[in-house]
């Protein structure tokens, strides 16, 4: 116990200390690129590192990583950290510790893509859950719309059945209600539509979302203990390195073929993030996120219904 204690003990000093920048070497150095004599790690004139050397299969996987932006400033320390330390590495580079992690929001668009990947098929399984997704989706849309379907002719046969001649007011009731009924089920299409466009623009739609869920929240986290004079800019770049690391265990879950309800569990685990950041408890970080998300969900419902009504009587009154 008292050894487990020491270890926990360790890694919260780690997690507390900021990167530690490699010393400056002492030794004297030929720049192969421009000629520069200069001291230190990297020629001051062109930046080549001083430490070449010849090539190895480790350099050349590196550069292969380079190619697409992984390799380069820190995307395997930005990945560690944001597991182990997320908040006070977003800390660090809010402070400006910069060069030390990998951009957030190049991160961002470089994990959006793996996880589509992912979710395409790039996975243990070899499963499309995209196209799984959906297909159970437009199953459920079509099964609505038979039923509309059967109702209609159920309510042809029950006015077949009667004699009474309906009035002029019955008969425009009557088309209006059928007219309904048939932009309705046309709606099948519209929904499928929306559907194929939020996967085709998922990064546009994640960004919208991260500004609105970002409001509330920088309301309950901008005078925090540790920083409490926090820019929403600041904390928006904050929320950009949170989702990141929820997309990091997204992608893990998705490529082990995770049942996708494990992956709605993963979001409280923002939490620890904006606790670290913050400086608050636990407890008083939960109730603020708590208040945020309220907050949120109210506005977006809110949104949702008046442009659902509107949208409704537009569609309604035309033609």
């Amino acid at each position: 116990m008292a050894e487990l204690k020491e270890k926990y003990r360790r890694l919260r000093t780690w997690q507390h200390q900021p990167h530690q920048v490699a010393p400056l070497s002492e030794e004297m150095h030929d720049c192969p690129t421009c000629g520069t004599h200069f001291q230190g790690n990297f020629c001051p004139r062109c930046g080549q590192s001083a430490k070449i050397g010849r090539y190895s299969f480790k350099k050349a996987f590196l550069l292969f990583l380079d190619v697409w932006g992984v390799g380069n400033r820190g995307m395997f320390r930005t990945l560690r950290d944001l597991i182990l330390r997320p908040g006070y590495m977003i800390r660090d580079y809010l402070r400006g510790m910069h060069m030390a992690y990998f951009p957030p929001f190049k991160m961002f668009f470089l994990l959006i893509t793996l996880s589509l990947l992912v979710e395409s098929g790039l996975n243990i399984q070899g499963v499309n859950r995209i196209k799984q997704g959906q297909e159970q989706f437009e199953k459920g849309m079509n099964q609505a719309k038979a039923e509309q379907e059967q109702d209609k002719v159920q309510e042809k046969k029950k006015e077949e059945k009667t004699d009474k001649p309906l009035t002029a007011e019955e008969k425009a009731r009557e088309q209006r209600i059928e007219k309904l009924s048939n932009k309705v089920s046309n709606s099948t299409e519209i929904s499928n539509w929306i559907f194929e466009w939020i996967y085709q623009h998922l990064t546009i739609v994640m960004l919208i979302g991260l500004l609105i869920i970002s409001g509330p929240l920088y309301l309950m986290f901008r005078h925090s203990p540790n920083i409490p004079d926090l820019r929403y800019s600041e904390f928006f770049v904050a929320m950009i390195f949170t989702t990141n690391m929820l997309n990091i265990y997204s992608i893990i879950c998705s490529l082990l073929c995770f049942n996708q309800l494990v992956e709605v569990f993963l979001y409280p685990l923002a939490i620890i993030p904006l606790k670290q950041l913050s400086g608050y408890s636990y407890w008083s970080t939960i109730w603020r996120v708590l208040v945020a998300f309220i907050c949120f969900s109210v506005i977006s419902l809110s949104l949702v219904f008046a442009i659902g009504i509107v949208g409704s009587i537009l569609y309604i009154n035309i033609g």
